[in-house]
């Protein structure tokens, strides 16, 4: 009678349930769809389309322009996709391929420190929301609002501390607790709200609104380049998702459900807020006499009562929608793969929470020369970020990947590399992010700062395919495959998480192909079943 081989032992330095390969796959299509809602529906994408409008961009060019833009976002999603679906791991764990098993902390700590900042700032927009509610149930805490603690007034500390608490509540429950409150909460009410506001000046305007017009005249060449940045810049802005993709893509049950959920939510939903968000500032020309492209403002004009009180509802929970998917996620996987020993993902989002009050974000916002900054910093580092994982997993391996390997630490290992870092991972990246950075932020190169990010990833992913190193040639032809990779320490963590849940957790088991042909794996996808 023959025996099972042992599973290989993952090490502890680099192990815990929450890096594991995704041991339940129950994002489907419409989880993914409500993930995009909760992100474009934030007021800084409402506000983008809207100022295009203002700068004098017709319409319908804005349209068109960000709709180039978000189909190339929603390639590049599909490309994150499938790898982060096949391996169940997030991006730090997936990271360890192309930068060694510690290098991988590099790229998931530079994620972390702008993912926290945002974080931030995020909890900060949201609090203002809170203020606007509070003064307007409350007029007479309207004295609370004029004094100033470190920045920030009484009444700002105290809405400020309940959306943290809030959001502190609701993200450390967990992933599966997070995807049912994105289903039926955060994308769908703002749709609600945005919509009411979109039919409410329409009528009020008498459909006096033009699709076709330039507000400042724009000369032809003039908006053919607005367009241009306009494309260049939605894609920037979606570069922190796209990094962060697999840390969502790793829970769907097969390929088909995030491409779907992408379609949806990026080229159709992206581009249908973006109509609404055009009507309703086309909308406050006649209603109010000037362009208002921030929808807090619009709704304090229309100056009801409900109406604020429903709008700012609507903004705060769309704010907290952002705030999981762009900011919270991310870095509480990233501190857990510093030390998963010690860290999981609960903590590691407690981590990120602290340290969002810590960096006093509304000083952050206030400051017009830091925020230049730091998006410029954004873009020049998750660029060649992203172009450096792209081009390990498609060019260079084939999407071979040994997923039990990410979590060993023996110096033979696939991915240990050099004392654990990989060194053409990092000679890509440096040059690629200094070249990015310089032509976002030097003052001199202006004109191409919006395309900062197309000569960073250009220049990160060619280095990295040029560059000699291990494994060049381990998987540089035949077609990628599709199915699950199995791994027998994603297999071993199914059979604990099934044990102690019983029969309510949903796993789909089949006997992989695995790296010896034997043990047993968790595989959803129909071919290999």
């Amino acid at each position: 009678m023959t025996t099972s081989p042992k599973p290989p032992q993952p090490d502890p330095r680099l192990f815990n349930e929450d890096l594991a390969p995704a041991p339940e796959r129950k994002w489907g299509t419409y989880s993914i769809f409500a993930l995009w809602m909760s992100d474009t529906h934030a007021i800084s994408n409402y506000a983008f389309a809207a100022s295009l409008f203002v700068l004098g961009l017709p319409a319908w060019e804005v349209f068109a322009a960000l709709l180039a833009g978000i189909s190339i976002v929603y390639w590049l999603m599909n490309r994150m996709g499938h790898a982060g679906h096949r391996t169940g791991v997030p991006y730090p764990v997936l990271a360890r391929a192309s930068w060694g098993v510690h290098g991988a902390n590099i790229p998931a700590l530079l994620r972390a420190i702008m993912a926290v900042a945002w974080y931030g700032i995020q909890t900060w927009l949201a609090s203002t929301a809170v203020v606007l509610l509070t003064l307007q149930l409350a007029p007479g805490l309207e004295v609370y609002h004029h004094n100033s603690v470190l920045g920030l007034s009484t009444l700002g500390w105290i809405a400020f501390m309940v959306m943290w608490g809030l959001q502190a509540v609701l993200l450390t429950r967990g992933m599966e607790f997070i995807r049912k409150v994105q289903d039926f909460a955060t994308g769908p009410v703002v749709w609600l709200v945005v919509l009411a506001l979109a039919v409410y000046l329409v009528v009020k305007a008498g459909g006096d609104i033009s699709l076709t017009r330039s507000l400042t005249g724009l000369s032809g060449s003039a908006q053919l380049e607005q367009s241009l940045i306009a494309v260049s810049l939605t894609v920037a802005t979606f570069l922190t998702l796209v990094l962060n993709y697999a840390d969502f893509a790793r829970f769907t049950p097969d390929h088909r459900s995030y491409r779907r959920g992408n379609l949806i939510g990026l080229p159709v939903n992206f581009t249908a807020f973006a109509v609404v968000a055009v009507l309703v500032t086309a909308g406050t020309i006649s209603v109010f006499g000037e362009a208002i492209y921030d929808p807090v403002k619009v709704i304090q004009k229309i100056d009801n009562p409900v109406v604020t009180v429903i709008g700012a509802l609507a903004f705060i929970v769309a704010t907290i929608g952002i705030n999981v998917v762009a900011n919270f996620v991310s870095p509480a996987y990233d501190f857990a793969n510093l030390a998963p020993k010690h860290l999981n993902f609960r903590r590691g989002g407690m981590i990120t929470a602290v340290l969002a009050v810590v960096v006093m974000p509304w000083k952050l916002y206030s400051s017009a020369l830091v925020i230049q900054y730091f998006l410029g910093a954004l873009g020049a580092f998750l660029g060649p970020l992203v172009a450096i994982l792209l081009v390990d997993y498609y060019l260079l391996r084939r999407g071979r990947i040994d997923v039990d390997a990410l979590f060993s630490a023996d110096a033979r290992g696939a991915y240990f590399y050099r004392r654990g870092y990989n060194p053409r991972a990092v000679a890509a990246f440096l040059p690629a992010a200094a070249v990015s950075a310089a032509l976002a932020l030097v003052p001199a190169f202006g004109v191409v700062a919006p395309f900062s990010w197309v000569f960073g990833m250009g220049l990160a992913g060619g280095l990295y395919a040029l560059l000699p190193g291990r494994d060049r040639s381990a998987a540089s032809a035949g077609p990628i495959p599709d199915e699950i990779i199995p791994s027998q320490v994603g297999a071993a963590v199914a059979g604990e998480s099934v044990a102690s849940e019983g029969a309510g957790a949903v796993v789909v088991r089949c006997r992989p192909r695995g790296l010896d042909g034997s043990g047993s794996g968790v595989k959803t996808h129909s071919t290999d079943c």
